[in-house]
């Protein structure tokens, strides 16, 4: 195929091609060449322009197909407007020629037909240099469509289109002529040429005006003829040129003086729009031309006529935009209503055509004033209202009745689709809204009163603070005026809507009203016996009421149970006796209200079914089951009471038989098995009853075929915008669409597809329904025998009927079997013998051949099903061979396309597995198949079976994939365009063969590389085509190749053709194109959304016009597609679509996301709070004013969103978020404002969020304080976002501030609106976390400012004080809860940080590096905030305690169930503790921890201060668990109080820990862990803990599991803390312990004192019964975990083997020091006994992190851990266990043991001894030195050892390892003990004098020397104190001549360096101190030595000459220490 790539066409290539390649080279060569041409330079192309255009010619003749015609035309246009011009005259001649060619043979047709694209094209490129040879083209072509057939009708259509776009004004002599050709193609019999035909009008209308002047009546009627028998796309185009048309008339300007000289009429609003209704309501047949039948009154307008009209209203009011229909909408609205009134009787004669028509209407409102904004909507309601008003004062009922339920229904979407926002519509008192909807709720018309109803229902959800009081509202009314038939059932239909309106509405409504509910429809139905005038009502109410009360679930209705059960039981005779008796003595009313009765029961028990499933316990099934076999036996007999009573009773039995089905589908077959036969029967008489007439194929089928196969069978079974609409014509005439008249039960029902009203079915239809399913479940569970006889009895009933009822009962029968086979194969059942396949064989062969295309189809899915069920090859292959036979003989459509459809789904169903024999025949078959080119729908079936085979085959259809590929490729390129449903199967096939070549695409093997090209050809011939089905095919497929070879799909070009189909009129190419973009921007979001936006900048109009790309990108037009699409599916794919692109391109995009949201959210901003936020007031100004102010500012300039909607405001809040977080995890500079600001001077490129603080939080104010709550609460989340991310980001301009300060005006009018009494609470709550929030984040630091918002909070407490009675009864009392919750929790936040601050504070400051203003700031709000929670801590406390047990309650296992408090808790009632626990769950953490922290304050010591022991038992007060109030006067003492509240503390934390759930939060758990930490840090809980070692235990326990199952370092550290504050509770247990036993004892002997602590006597420890073995374990997998070399198994020795030693992270440090910091303190809590056995696991792990982490750092220092680790071996060896008599002698030959192995690290172990830290070591021993008994280290050998590592250590060269020693020593020297101390100075006082010499000799060059000598000497100077008197003279006499001889000379001095000078000063001064101490040495040894003696005399004399200077300026002269010689030191500068 590259071979095409070229200018020319290669000529000797295709010459030897075959002929499908031959069409595909072509095609491809043609493709390449029309983007080469825009590329290439003119005068190339003027070069080889008359070689190409001969090339070009030459094609036509080959008879090209419709894709290469279309091509072909294309090129020759392009090539002339970029090329020479002289030549195109004889192009256009030749095409001329071909045209008027006499040829009319079939081969040279698509020559033809290419000449005509092909003038058009030129036209339409060239233009006006053609227009003087226009008028004979257009003339030629005019004649030769006289005679052309369908396809040149078409193309000739298509064609003058491209003429006039083309021409212009230029065309002007040939408009009537064209116009007078469309008008006869407009009502031709091929579909594809009316929608031609409407294209080439809708052109032509652009500059000929007499079509919307003087020519507008004809047009009209034409386009209502052109509807008569139309399909969707006719509909489509034809209604759109109507309705341009028509808006063409009213707004156009009349150009031109000619036509001002006539004096034209000008067209007014009521003329067009009458026009428009007469369409609709006399359809084509003309104003005057009355047909005789339209006299009579019998005709009836074709329903799609009125469709299309119905569509020309909708684009005639879009046309004329939003604008025109807000100022022209009473006029509008009046109009459409006028539409269903009763002055046009015919259009609503029957219920059906009255049913209809409405649809139309209600589709015509909703699709005008949905688009609208919704401040428009408002107003559109207000006039709606007003007719409501208006129609209800018409006395005559049936007059208003139809325009009336129109009204209410419009009303009723429009408040559902503006949710909270339409709040001020409902308090506008003079509209009167819900007045006026529950005035006509007694209407004497039911369509009308459940219109009403649906309305209410459709407020409620929208509004729910409206919910329970229209509930109120309607249950008052029912009550009172239970005496109006229509009250009673309008005012019930009212209660049902609003009930089921309750599970839209998260806050529910309030308990109780169950029980009133109930209760009144106890009552209807009770006293529906007492007045015959309102049985039937009553009862219908009462079972309606009771019905819609199951709806509530479970824990509403497990209180009423008991009396449903009763009256169900009631309401059917208790034996077949009683039913008899009733047959004898009732009549035709009392059958009727008895019927009604009963279905309603069995409706009731249906929903109780349905909505409470939960509460079918064995037990409620076993009292469902009684009255059944009686409802059966009541079944049976209907048809004798129907011929004894008659029609009265036809809708009743219908109703009767319809519930009673519906419920037993719902129950499980065993439970009324008896009665099966029976049943049955009935069902097989109502499936073959001969009064049913009409076929309802289209309900019953759907379900019982594939959803791909339905695409094939009917355009109208397929989505689209105008479903509601085009449903009504899959009927046929006798058939009505489903609407709420027909069952009024469904109003409390959700419909199916979202928030329309109900449209249930009519009775029956719904019948048939029901029956087919419930007999294919019942079918299953019969006997064999039985289930043969009822097949083969089915199988007669069709022999037996004739025509259109044949028709009829083949349909009932073959649905009832498919849904038997269903249910049979899903339930993985089977079929029974062989005998039963023989009828069930029998009535699929039939439908398989029936002409209802529909049948055919379920006929095909019951045939796979068949054998899927009978599961045996032979008998498949035996139904495949039947299917192969009738494929080969039959000639007629019908059996061809059943049979290939057949042979797919036997592939779908049994998979590609049977025999490739099988395979290959049916490939073979199908190909063949699918080239029969005289019949269309066997090409479309034949191929769509093969894609399925595809499918199903995998990878062995690989042998075919070659020629089913090109034979898709021949298809493609020669099946005309008027075929569309060829090339959507087409499209199928392609898409399976992509999926099946999968990921092997990539290949680069010609074979491969072959099948790639033909796939992108095929795509691309599929895009060229004008249906949009295939379109949206070509998506799918590229799409497919996309994932499996994306380097080989031009991206560029497939954005392209994305974008232009963005916003197609066609639902399905909208989802196509949303779904393929879903999975683009997956993989590379920034190259889509850049070449959307260049596309858009490059091309001129091709793009989608409502998608505003240019201006807002692919990501704004995707918005604002967002903001109009109504398909909920689409609207998920745009969201997914929008976050994958915010995901990676945001931080990159940041300014353009955040100006895309800010448009979004300020759009609708058109009410006073936005102008707040740019004055940093608060918002006091006047409303009126900021209104004005706002609308004249958004006038100035054009928005890019107008009016978005509230979901899209709320999204693009949830989009703010996002962008967050998205920042989070990129550059640290967008939180940082000095780091963004620099790197913004650097590169002006760079953006940063930090520095859009501003927008974020103006975003965040307008949507918290909006109309909408959704919003609102979406715009607090954002603003809590923002609060938490931006709290701690200092100000650089003002130190010591943060930047979110200057914004506190903003932060607190955004809060304080959610605090007012009607916000509803959900909104409320998130408000409190924010409020919490914010003051917790220290923002604010000045007191008087925090007030502000602390006083709403303080304001939020005062209302919840009175606990769950005192909220308000809008909602469910869970709701309250919620809000209560919120506040204590808020609260809670709020108190932990003034305490966490205080504290902080009061700790002494550390560091000096805060600044003086940020410090006094600190402590005076720390103080502040703490007195300003202070203030309310006594009811808080209360509160906080009232809440914990409630949830302490709520939590306790359902065992305990009858313990808990009858009326529920201080805070949740008891029907609603399951909702309620969800809020406490959320909340109770950090409620428990400021409990916590109070109970900590207050010390356990005393009450606190007003709430005195007399007061402890107070209701709140949880102090008397689980006794409330009514435990009398007994007054608990303090001490119980304490302990009640030390165990609900303990209780929960450790319940909640114990058990932590995957979904608890970081949070709680900290929480919890903190509330504990505070918990113990106080005496009297530790001395609780202390003593109840169990307790200690089961903590312990929990803890480890604890630090087992949660990663995170904080948790495991915090957990540490308790386990520390747990053991040092245990440990002043024992102490107390044995003081109390010394105190009692003292006489006594020490020996007989009791053991105290573990392990006693005998040092065993018992796991699970022992606190020190607990804890042992949990530091062991501390430990362990973060240094594994500790545990022996893991390195295979149980000896200690050194390992290089490693550093930890900054929390792993932490926790193994706080493990080895609670391993220290253990053998204080053991007997001396028990203390042996743990002492050496403890010493094992110390000595372990030791060595393990023993790094050399820098400068010496000491790591972390080993600074632990030795703290921890120091409070090992001073325990006082080692020296208790009973452990003294096992614990020193433990510590000797425990030296050796540290001495051991030392020693090489495979020459690994380097690595460890010498001075680690050396510490280590040193404080087994300085700390263990003398016994442990004295002993000789261990001595030695550590002597000679001191040795060696003084002999390293580095001077800090020397420092460290020479410090350690002299700790040793100085220790008191001689027997320790002496050895180490007589063996290393030598070799430190030695060493001092040396540095004397050598000179020190820098200070580490110096140290080294400073270091030296002072051991030296120790030991001079330290030494017997006799020997310190010698000492001094060693010490003196080093001293003297660092000291220099004056002259000396002056030239010395730092160092040198440094140390004679130290000298000196060592000099100075010595020598008066020791006199009499010093002076032996200066006489001994004159040289010293001069040296130092000199030294001494330049001293004092300095210090003579000195005197006078210095200040310290009284202390000549350090600071005197440094004084000395500076002034010799």
């Amino acid at each position: 195929m590259e071979l095409a790539h070229s200018l020319l066409l290669n000529e000797e290539v295709y010459s030897h091609l075959g002929e499908v390649q031959k069409a595909e080279f072509i095609f491809d060569w043609l493709r390449y060449l029309e983007k080469l041409l825009l590329a290439t330079s003119r005068s190339d192309i003027k070069e080889k322009q008359k070689t190409l255009v001969e090339q070009l010619l030459s094609l036509l003749n080959s008879s090209p197909g419709p894709p290469t015609r279309k091509l072909l035309a294309k090129n020759l246009g392009i090539l002339y407007s970029i090329g020479d011009t002289f030549s195109v005259y004889e192009t256009i001649d030749k095409c001329n020629d071909l045209i008027r060619s006499k040829d009319d043979s079939p081969s040279y047709l698509p020559t033809k037909l290419a000449a005509v694209v092909c003038l058009g094209s030129l036209y339409k490129k060239l233009g006006r240099i053609l227009a003087n040879t226009f008028t004979d083209t257009v003339g030629n072509i005019l004649k030769a469509m006289k005679s052309a057939e369908s396809q040149g009708r078409y193309e000739i259509m298509l064609s003058l289109q491209n003429i006039l776009k083309g021409l212009g004004a230029a065309a002007t002599p040939c408009h009537r002529d064209i116009y007078k050709a469309a008008r006869s193609c407009l009502t031709d019999r091929s579909m594809a040429v009316r929608c031609a035909a409407a294209k080439c009008l809708l052109e032509l209308q652009n500059e000929a005006s007499f079509m919307w002047t003087t020519n507008l009546d004809s047009v009209a009627t034409l386009c209502f003829k052109s509807f008569e028998g139309s399909n969707y796309d006719v509909r489509i185009s034809v209604s759109k040129l109507l309705g341009t048309v028509l808006a063409n008339a009213i707004i156009s300007k009349h150009p031109g003086a000619a036509t001002s000289r006539q004096n034209i009429h000008r067209v007014s609003l009521e003329e067009v729009l009458e026009l428009l209704g007469t369409g609709f309501l006399r359809g084509s047949s003309g104003f005057l031309r009355a047909s005789g039948d339209m006299l009579k009154g019998t005709s009836s307008v074709s329903r799609d006529v009125r469709v299309g009209v119905t569509q020309a209203y909708v684009v005639f009011v879009s046309t004329l935009g939003g604008a025109w229909l807000e100022k022209n909408f009473a006029t509008f609205l009046s109009h459409v209503l006028s539409l269903v009134s009763q002055s046009h009787p015919k259009v609503t004669q029957t219920q059906i055509d009255a049913v209809c028509s409405r649809r139309c209407v209600s589709f015509i409102l909703r699709a005008t004033i949905g688009s609208l904004g919704e401040k428009a909507q408002i107003a559109a309601a207000k006039d709606i209202c007003q007719a409501v008003w208006k129609l209800k004062k018409v006395v005559d009922v049936a007059a208003s009745q139809h325009m009336l339920i129109c009204a209410l229904q419009e009303l009723g979407n429009l408040t559902h689709s503006l949710g909270t926002t339409a709040a001020p519509l409902l308090q506008d008192s003079s509209t009167g809204i819900l007045d006026s909807v529950i005035s006509v709720i007694v209407h004497p018309s039911v369509s009308v009163q459940l219109a009403a109803a649906w309305c209410l229902h459709c407020i409620a959800v929208a509004l729910p603070s409206y919910l329970t009081p229209l509930l109120d509202r309607c249950l008052e009314r029912l009550t009172v005026l239970k005496s109006s038939p229509e009250a009673v059932t309008g005012f019930s239909f009212a209660v049902a809507a609003l009930l089921g309106a309750v599970k839209h509405c998260p806050l529910g409504i309030p308990h109780g009203k169950g029980k009133i509910i109930m209760t009144l429809a106890e009552d209807l139905l009770c006293s529906a016996a007492q007045n015959s005038r309102l049985s039937a009502q009553r009862t219908q109410a009462g079972w309606l009421l009771i019905a819609a009360l199951m709806t509530l679930g479970s824990a509403v209705v497990s209180h009423h149970l008991a009396r449903v059960l009763l009256l169900w039981k009631c309401v059917f005779p208790v034996s077949p006796k009683d039913l008899e008796t009733e047959k004898s003595r009732g009549d035709s009313f009392t059958w009727q209200v008895t019927l009604e009765g009963r279905a309603g029961a069995l409706c009731a028990i249906k929903s109780f079914v349905c909505h409470c499933g939960d509460l079918l316990t064995e037990e409620v099934i076993q009292r469902l089951l009684p009255p059944l076999p009686c409802a059966v036996d009541l079944l049976t007999q209907l048809s004798s009471i129907l011929k004894t009573y008659g029609s009265p009773l036809k809708t009743p039995t219908l109703f009767y038989r319809q519930r009673l089905y519906e419920l037993l589908i719902l129950l499980p077959p065993e439970t009324y098995k008896g009665n099966l036969p029976a049943i049955l029967k009935e069902l097989a008489a109502d499936l073959t009853a001969p009064d049913i007439q009409v076929a309802a194929s289209t309900f019953l089928l759907p379900p019982l075929c594939h959803r791909d196969d339905l695409l094939l069978l009917s355009p109208l079974l397929q989505e689209t915008d105008h479903r509601f609409i085009e449903e009504q014509l899959l009927l046929c005439n006798g058939l009505a669409c489903g609407s709420l008249e027909y069952d009024p039960y469904s109003i409390y029902e959700n419909d199916v597809e979202g928030n329309s009203v109900p449209k249930p079915l009519p009775p029956t239809l719904s019948v048939i329904s029901s029956a087919v399913k419930l007999f294919g479940v019942l079918c299953a569970h019969v006997g064999e025998a039985q289930r043969l006889l009822i097949l083969e009895q089915l199988l007669d009933s069709i022999k037996h009927t004739k025509g259109a009822r044949q028709q009829v009962v083949q349909l009932h029968v073959v649905s009832s079997v498919s849904s038997f086979l269903k249910y049979v194969a899903c339930s993985k059942r089977n079929l029974g013998p062989e005998e039963i396949r023989r009828p069930a064989l029998a009535l699929v062969m039939g439908a398989l051949e029936s002409p209802s295309p529909l049948l055919r189809c379920a006929a095909a899915e019951t045939w796979a099903r068949l054998t899927q069920v009978v599961d045996d090859g032979m008998f498949t292959a035996a139904l495949a061979q039947v299917s192969f036979d009738r494929l080969k003989s039959a000639r007629d459509v019908v059996t061809r396309t059943g049979h290939s459809l057949a042979l797919g789904c036997l592939h779908r169903y049994l998979g590609g597995i049977s025999s490739s024999q099988h395979l290959n025949s049916c490939v073979g078959i199908l190909h063949a198949l699918s080239q029969d080119s005289t019949s269309p729908d066997v090409q479309t079936w034949a191929l769509h079976a093969l894609s399925l085979i595809i499918d199903s085959a995998g990878p062995l259809y690989y042998v075919h994939v070659e020629p089913t590929l090109s034979l898709i490729m021949m298809l493609l390129l020669n099946v005309p365009p008027t075929h569309a449903e060829v090339h959507q199967s087409l499209g199928r096939c392609l898409n399976a063969l992509i999926t099946t070549l999968g990921p092997e695409l990539q290949g680069n093997s010609t074979s491969v590389s072959a099948f790639r090209t033909s796939c992108l050809l095929g795509c691309a011939v599929m895009q060229d085509n004008p249906d949009c089905l295939v379109q949206a095919q070509a998506i799918s497929c590229l799409q497919q190749l996309h994932m499996f070879a994306p380097r080989h799909v031009n991206l560029s070009s497939l954005v392209n053709c994305l974008c232009v189909n963005l916003c197609s009129p066609y639902l399905l190419l909208r989802r196509a194109v949303l779904a393929c973009l879903r999975q683009l921007v997956q993989r590379e979001a920034a190259e889509v959304s850049e070449h959307a936006v260049m596309l858009a900048k490059d091309s001129r109009e091709e793009l989608a016009p409502d998608a505003n790309i240019r201006e807002v990108g692919l990501e704004g037009a995707l918005l604002t597609l967002l903001d109009k699409e109504t398909d909920q599916r689409l609207c998920h794919d745009i969201k997914e679509t929008l976050n994958h692109m915010l995901t990676s391109m945001a931080v990159h995009k940041l300014s353009f996301w955040l100006k895309l949201c800010k448009d979004v959210l300020a759009a609708s901003a058109d009410f006073a709070t936005v102008s707040c936020v740019d004055t940093m007031q608060e918002e006091e100004g006047d409303k009126g004013d900021d209104a004005s102010v706002l609308t004249t500012r958004n006038d100035e300039r054009s928005h890019p969103f107008t009016n978005p909607r509230w979901p899209t405001r709320v999204f693009a809040a949830e989009c703010v978020c996002r962008i967050i977080n998205q920042c989070e995890n990129a550059h640290n500079a967008h939180f940082d404002i000095a780091l963004a600001q620099e790197m913004k001077k650097k590169d002006s490129r760079n953006d940063f969020l930090v520095l859009h603080l501003a927008d974020l939080i103006r975003m965040a104010f307008m949507a918290a304080t909006d109309h909408s709550d959704q919003l609102r609460l979406s715009g607090l989340e954002t603003l809590l976002v923002v609060i938490r991310r931006f709290a701690t980001i200092p100000e650089p301009e003002f130190p010591g501030h943060v930047i979110l300060e200057q914004y506190q005006a903003n932060v607190g009018a955004a809060l304080r609106p959610a605090f007012t009494l009607e916000t509803p609470p959900d909104v409320t709550a998130k408000a409190c976390q924010v409020c919490s929030a914010w003051i917790a984040s220290g923002v604010v630091s000045d007191l008087n400012d925090l007030r502000r918002v602390h006083q709403l909070l303080v304001s939020s407490l005062t209302k919840i004080q009175a606990g769950k009675e005192a909220l308000s009864h809008l909602y469910n009392e869970s709701a309250s809860t919620m809000e209560i919750l919120a506040v204590l929790k808020a609260w809670a936040e709020v108190y932990i940080i003034a305490v966490e601050r205080h504290k902080n504070h009061r700790q002494p400051l550390k560091t000096t590096t805060c600044s003086e203003e940020s410090v006094r700031n600190g402590s005076h709000s720390s103080d502040g905030l703490r007195d300003l929670v202070h203030t309310d801590l006594a009811t808080l406390s209360r509160l906080w305690l009232a809440a914990l047990q409630d949830f302490a309650l709520l939590t306790l296992p359902s065992e305990f169930a009858s313990q808990l408090p009858v009326e529920g808790g201080a805070f949740y009632t008891a029907e609603t503790s399951e909702n309620a626990k969800l809020h406490y769950y959320n909340s109770w953490a950090l409620i428990l921890h400021a409990t916590a922290l109070w109970l900590t304050s207050t010390g356990f010591v005393v009450a606190d201060s007003d709430e005195g022991a007399s007061n402890l038992s107070r209701p709140v007060t949880p102090t008397s668990m689980c006794q409330g109030s009514s435990s009398g006067a007994a007054v608990k003492s303090p001490e119980d109080v304490y302990t009640d509240r030390f165990h609900l503390i303990l209780g929960i934390s450790v319940e909640f820990l114990c058990s932590l759930r995957s979904d608890a939060t970081m949070e709680s758990i900290t929480a919890c862990l903190h509330a504990l930490q505070a918990l113990l840090d106080v005496p009297w809980p530790r001395s609780k803990i202390g003593s109840d070692q169990d307790l200690g235990i089961e903590l312990l326990n929990v803890l480890h599991r604890v630090i087992l199952t949660r990663e995170s370092p904080s948790i495991q550290l915090a957990s540490l803390e308790v386990v520390r504050q747990i053991i040092c509770a245990a440990q002043e247990h024992v102490k107390e312990k044995r003081r109390s036993a010394e105190v009692d004892d003292g006489a006594a002997e020490k020996e007989t004192l009791p053991e105290f602590g573990e392990g006693k006597d005998t040092g065993g420890l018992v796991p699970g019964k022992s606190l020190v073995f607990a804890t042992l374990e949990l530091c062991v997998c501390i430990l362990v975990r973060q240094l594994p070399e500790l545990n022996p198994k893991l390195t295979g020795s149980p000896g200690v083997k050194a390992t290089k030693p490693q550093t930890l992270s900054e929390y792993g440090s932490k926790l193994v020091s706080a493990a080895l910091v609670i391993l220290s303190e253990l053998p204080a809590l053991c007997s001396p006994e028990g203390s042996i056995s743990i002492l050496p696991t403890i010493l094992y792990l110390t000595i372990g992190v030791l060595r393990e982490t023993a790094m050399r750092l820098p400068g010496c220092q000491l790591s972390s851990t080993v600074a632990a680790s030795l703290q921890a071996l120091k409070g090992i060896l001073s325990s006082p266990m080692a020296r208790a008599e009973k452990s003294h002698a096992a614990w020193t030959d433990l510590l000797r043991s425990a030296l050796t192995t540290i001495l051991d690290c030392w020693d090489p172990v495979d020459g690994t001894h380097q690595e460890l830290d010498e001075v680690s070591l050396l510490t280590a021993i040193t404080v087994f030195i300085l700390s263990s008994s003398p016994e442990v280290t004295t002993i000789p050998c261990l001595q030695k050892r550590c002597i000679e590592k001191f040795k060696v250590t003084l002999e390293t060269k580095d001077p800090m390892v020397q420092i460290k020693t020479y410090q350690l020593l002299l700790s040793i020297f100085q220790y008191p003990n001689p027997a320790v101390s002496y050895p180490y100075i007589y063996s290393l006082v030598s070799s430190i004098v030695e060493k001092l010499q040396e540095i004397d000799k050598r000179k020190p060059e820098d200070t580490t020397e110096f140290q080294v000598f400073q270091e030296g000497v002072k051991v030296l100077e120790a030991l001079v104190t330290v030494a017997e008197k006799q020997h310190r003279a010698q000492l001094v006499a060693c010490l003196l001549p080093i001293l003297i001889s660092f000291l220099l000379d004056e002259n000396a001095l002056g030239s010395a360096t730092s160092i040198m000078r440094n140390l004679h000063d130290f000298a000196l001064q060592n000099l100075m101190h010595i020598g008066p101490q020791y006199s009499s040495v010093f002076k032996s040894v200066m006489a001994s030595s004159p040289a010293l003696k001069t040296r130092l005399e000199a030294a001494i004399k330049g001293n004092q000459e300095s210090v003579k200077v000195r005197i006078p300026t210095s200040k310290h002269t009284k202390h000549p220490g350090k600071n005197s010689s440094i004084q000395l030191k500076t002034n010799f500068l």
